[in-house]
Parts: C-alpha cells; structure tokens; sequence
C-alpha cells in the first residue's frame, strides 16, 4: 500500500510539473486541430494527444518509485526523502550536469524547442495518431528531462521550493530563447555543485 501511494505522489508531482512546460506543443496541436475541423476535416480531442503525453510521464514514475523505495531501504533517504549521503547527492549533481551536455540531451531539447516543426512532420491523423504523437512526444521531453528529475532525491522530493525550481528551469530551458545555452552553462554549475558535494 504505501508503494502504491508513493507511486500516486509521484505520478501527480510529475503531471504537476511536466504539463506546464509541454504547453507550447499542447496549444500547438490545439491550434492545428482546430483549424483542421473548421476545413472540415477529422478532429481529435487535445486531451487525447495529452493523454500519450501523461502515459509517458506515469512510466517514469514507475520508475522513480522504485528507485526511491531502493534508495530508503539502502537507508540513503531521510524520512523527509532527502539524501542522507553526499556522495549519493554529488553523484546525481555531477551526473545530472554531465548530461546536460551530451547529444542525447540536446537531441531531445531541440525536438521540445521545435513545437511546430514536431506537428508537421509528424502529424498523424484519427484518435490513434494524436495518442502515438502525445507518446512520441513524452519519450523525447522524458529523455531531455529524466535526469533533472532524479535531482528531487538531492534536496527533497517533497522540498516545494526544490520542485518549482526545477520546473522553472525546465521550462525556460524550452521556452525561452537560447534556452539550450542556459541548460549547458546550469550543467557547468551542476557538475561544480556535484564535485564540491563530494570534495
């Protein structure tokens, strides 16, 4: 039971910090659907294309569960799921910093950054379409953003402060101009950060 309810903690934290970030894409497709059904042609409810995108998400909180299950019984969490060992915290900082600059990362950002470019080349029509179009985008904002979320454990997961900064930097990180930069320069002071913890 309490698996259950840290697996429902994190689904929601999850949606809760994710959907704002995906709104560029979600009021794209919002846009192109309804311009399609004013030519008459078929329509797809959004919640259909957000749905893929939760489903994604929901997998990865699968995932953080069990890592955070792993992590109290290895007794590295405080009750307060906080880290308890600087070496577990610096290794998620400098991992997590390292990561913000392989290809891998940029690859997935520049697709989170490209909403439009996204919608028209990947555009798929009926109910089917807009779930493997919301799937495919929750695998590539999944992949660009995993390892920020793995840096709840460093300070908290249940740290409020902690959740809304990581979500305001995700969010600028796709949203704002030259974004991509802002994640390679905090990736430079997540690895510093990572080293002095562990120094």
């Amino acid at each position: 039971m309490d698996l259950v309810l840290l697996f429902v903690m994190w689904a929601v934290m999850m949606v809760a910090m994710m959907v704002p970030t995906a709104t560029a894409m979600i009021l794209a497709f919002a846009t192109i659907n309804r311009r399609r059904r004013m030519q008459e042609k078929p329509y797809v409810p959004t919640a259909i294309f957000l749905g893929g995108y939760v489903v994604l998400w929901t997998g990865f909180s699968a995932l953080a569960t069990l890592a955070q299950w792993g992590l109290h019984e290895a007794a590295l969490l405080s009750p307060m799921m906080v880290s308890t060992s600087p070496i577990l915290g610096g290794l998620l900082l400098l991992t997590a910093g390292v990561y913000q600059w392989t290809p891998l990362k940029y690859a997935c950002l520049k697709h989170c950054r490209s909403p439009l470019g996204f919608l028209m080349t990947d555009w798929r029509e009926g109910p089917r379409g807009a779930l493997i179009m919301g799937l495919r985008h929750g695998m590539f904002c999944t992949g660009c953003c995993w390892f920020l979320m793995a840096l709840l454990f460093v300070a908290g997961v249940m740290n409020l402060l902690w959740v809304a900064s990581i979500t305001l930097f995700v969010l600028v990180e796709k949203v704002v101009p030259r974004g991509d930069i802002v994640g390679r320069v905090a990736g430079g002071v997540l690895v510093i950060a990572g080293l002095v913890l562990l120094g």
